[in-house]
């Protein structure tokens, strides 16, 4: 199915009935038995693994959750250059992106209570390709920098509770 028809669609499902553009999405992580990092992660149908490099105290056997974030967005990134090229009509024939975290530790070992625990700068780089003037893939880069959701999730505050279960 081509990305235009998808987005067509969505269109006539949320044009149709608004509340059908309410979506929720859900990821369970456990702790992996005898493990002080690994956790087993749970989306869908689908599972992989986090887990810390040996100077973090894990076993290295996949990316750190920082990573994964930074391959959230990046993934995202492509996604949405994807969807925006299409309904722009733009061709592009590849689409690299690269992003780079900058993280103090001080803030993660509670070591300074003046320093985040999160990325104090994130940088990506985006390569594109195709044959139509700059200026079209300038116009796609504001489009995909309004509409890619992980990178709003990056930029800006998001509400988060949690509770501890008894």
């Amino acid at each position: 199915m081509s990305l235009t028809t998808v987005i067509e669609g969505t269109r006539q499902a949320l044009d149709a009935d608004p509340r059908n553009g309410a979506v929720q999405f859900s990821v369970t992580h456990e702790l992996v038995a005898g493990s002080n990092t690994t956790v087993d992660v749970r989306v869908r149908e689908h599972a992989f693994t986090v887990d810390e490099p040996p100077t973090l105290g894990g076993t290295d056997t996949a990316a750190n959750p920082v990573e994964y974030a930074l391959a959230s967005l990046g993934s995202c990134q492509v996604v949405t250059y994807q969807f925006w090229a299409a309904k722009l009509g733009l061709p592009l024939e590849s689409i690299r992106v690269t992003v780079e975290g900058d993280l103090d530790l001080h803030g993660f070992f509670g070591f300074s209570e003046t320093t985040r625990a999160g990325f104090s700068g994130v940088r990506v780089h985006v390569d594109l390709t195709g044959p139509a003037d700059p200026a079209r893939y300038e116009e796609l880069k504001r489009q995909v920098d309004e509409h890619c959701p992980v990178l709003d999730l990056f930029r800006n505050p998001t509400p988060v509770t949690t509770n501890l279960a008894p």
